[in-house]
């Protein structure tokens, strides 16, 4: 009977940590569209009803499809692990693959041509473009690093998850600086990067809490997302980023 009652615990124990993850990425389903609408509605998704700058280019247009179609297969993704059709989400994982490289190669030319060139949408604060360069470059870098990382987990479900929801809190700061409140706004750094990182942060407890256990590789990953807040904005005015600004404007736009 003791036998029969510890193996019903671990069983139930079970079923409520899968009924809460499905819980959370479904939050986080909800959640991610709605800051990416809320951003970048004006500049694009309804630029028809605003007065705003036409797009820089054919490029800058392309980035917002891809960046688009990550969401939609973020959202998706999650549908499919809580509708139980396991096999579809991991054939779909072919395509993110494919996917996530075209993010990586149309965002670096992107960030590249805009600092170059210049962009509708202005670093904060004034900013030199050229100094806020590395801001969207260490953003496609970690999410290289994550994307590879979940895919590296593919077959450990709570590591993959967990690596999958922190590439879309990755890509959270550039909608974030974008939601046009003033006050927020005037915040900077402490609004676009303090938001994803608290958020970040709010999750890893609710999961260690709910789990009763810490995810060592969930805690990385935000360390690793945490910090490169923190060291882009060091690097950011710095002569050695500088150079290297300069010689990926004459490389590779």
């Amino acid at each position: 009977m003791i036998a029969l009652r510890k193996h019903h615990m671990a069983v139930n124990g079970s079923l409520d940590r899968r009924a809460f993850d499905r819980r959370l990425f479904a939050a986080a389903a909800v959640l991610f569209p709605l800051i990416i609408l809320a951003g970048f509605g004006r500049t694009y998704y309804l630029k028809g009803f605003f007065d705003t700058p036409p797009l820089a280019s054919m490029l800058v247009h392309l980035h917002g499809i891809f960046m688009s179609a990550w969401v939609v297969l973020f959202i998706l993704q999650v549908w499919l692990v809580s509708a139980r059709r396991i096999q579809v989400h991991q054939r779909l994982g072919f395509a993110a693959i494919g996917l996530g490289i075209l993010v990586i190669v149309v965002g670096f030319f992107t960030a590249v041509r805009a600092a170059k060139f210049g962009s509708t949408s202005a670093p904060p604060d004034g900013i030199p473009p050229l100094a806020f360069l590395i801001v969207p470059l260490t953003d496609l870098v970690i999410f290289a690093i994550l994307f590879s990382a979940a895919i590296y987990f593919r077959k450990k479900s709570a590591e993959h998850k967990r690596l999958m929801l922190l590439t879309a809190i990755n890509f959270l700061p550039p909608a974030i600086a974008r939601i046009p409140v003033p006050s927020l706004q005037a915040l900077g750094p402490l609004w676009f990067f303090g938001l994803p990182a608290a958020l970040a942060l709010i999750a890893l407890g609710v999961d260690s809490w709910r789990n009763k256990k810490l995810n060592k590789i969930f805690l990385a990953g935000i360390l690793l997302l945490i910090s490169s807040f923190v060291v882009r904005l060091a690097l950011m005015g710095t002569n050695a980023w500088m150079r290297i600004a300069v010689w990926l404007t004459t490389w590779a736009a």
